[in-house]
């Protein structure tokens, strides 16, 4: 077997392995580990309330996880998804609370998610201009970039636009708020699931296709694999770091779309939930591959309310450790050398 053919299995066996160690800790814990198992799907795939939870977290996680993928094509390591889905789902909130009810939904929505890929953006954008410009690695400036969005995110909240005696902003317009696909006859009942998965979705086999079937990509991705060759061919490689840094940022705003308009209907202090940085464990388990971005997001979702539907039995942090374990694993398969 050619080490390009084992790295396909990787994932694979990474998942698995986590399985069985975190089976293991549930052992040791005094649990039956088939019996939280059991559990674990009966409230999820089951369950049409579980099914739509899994899939409003995984969302968000595509989308974030793509935030990641897509300058990792460049040899750029986007840590900022976290705060430019809070600067994003800021721009949102108070996008939305501005648009009066009357206001037609076709117009409404679009402008909405245009603030989020507007704020999203700029704020990726930045992270490329200082690297082009100054030298400053973005791994560093991702990483203060957050805090200073979560900083200025707070600000703005705490001293200007919470409700009095709350912490989060006044409701958008029911004309920006998204269509639930709990509304569906007997699918996903009472869950957040919105059409913003269809977006997600969207956004993936998009995101493919200007990878891998356009020039565009073809220029982004000889950037970061030859930069040499590519300024030789005349390829403008500053031009395409801030511009997939700037997709990147505007990506992860329209996943601040599914938590604003799509769930809370208003930004409210904490409602990330750090799902910025699982973006960065679903880019690695997916290989950076768009594609493989939406089961990998899947995985991670279904890990993330299936600890909480079963926290009654066993700590939710078994399952924080189920997913590092099989990041850890994945970035140990791909480090192998090929024989």
């Amino acid at each position: 077997m050619t080490f390009r053919s084992f790295r396909f299995f990787i994932p694979i066996v990474a998942v698995a392995a986590a399985a069985l160690f975190g089976m293991a800790i549930i052992t040791l814990t005094g649990r039956d580990p088939f019996m939280i198992s059991g559990k674990l799907f009966r409230a999820t795939l089951e369950s049409g309330y579980g099914m739509g939870q899994v899939l409003f977290k995984t969302t968000t996680l595509i989308f974030t996880g793509l935030a990641v993928a897509l300058p990792f094509k460049a040899r750029l390591f986007n840590i900022g998804g976290e705060g430019q889905l809070l600067l994003a789902a800021f721009a949102a909130a108070i996008t939305g609370s501005l648009l009066p009810p009357s206001f037609p939904p076709v117009a409404a929505i679009p402008l909405t998610a245009l603030a989020a890929m507007t704020a999203g953006g700029l704020w990726g954008m930045s992270a490329g201009i200082l690297k082009v410009r100054f030298g400053i690695n973005e791994v560093i400036s991702t990483i203060m970039m957050n805090f200073i969005a979560q900083a200025v995110t707070g600000y703005l909240l705490m001293y200007h636009f919470a409700v009095p005696s709350t912490e989060h902003t006044a409701q958008i317009s029911s004309a920006s708020m998204l269509p639930g696909l709990h509304d569906l006859p007997g699918v996903f009942s009472g869950s957040p699931a919105n059409i913003s998965l269809l977006a997600a979705l969207g956004t993936a086999a998009l995101s493919f296709v200007l990878l891998f079937r356009s020039r565009a990509g073809y220029e982004l991705r000889a950037v970061g694999e030859m930069p040499e060759a590519a300024a030789y061919a005349g390829i403008g490689g500053n031009r395409y770091l801030i511009a997939v840094m700037g997709i990147a940022g505007a990506v992860a705003g329209l996943g601040a779309m599914n938590l604003v308009a799509g769930y809370k209907h208003c930004y409210e202090t904490g409602m990330s939930a750090g799902i910025g940085f699982s973006g960065i464990a679903v880019a690695l388990l997916a290989a950076a591959h768009p594609l493989w971005i939406v089961p990998a997001a899947l995985f991670f979702g279904f890990l993330e309310y299936g600890g909480l539907a079963v926290g009654a039995y066993v700590p939710k942090d078994i399952f924080m450790i189920i997913q590092a374990i099989t990041i850890l694993l994945v970035i140990a398969g791909n480090a192998r050398k090929p024989l």
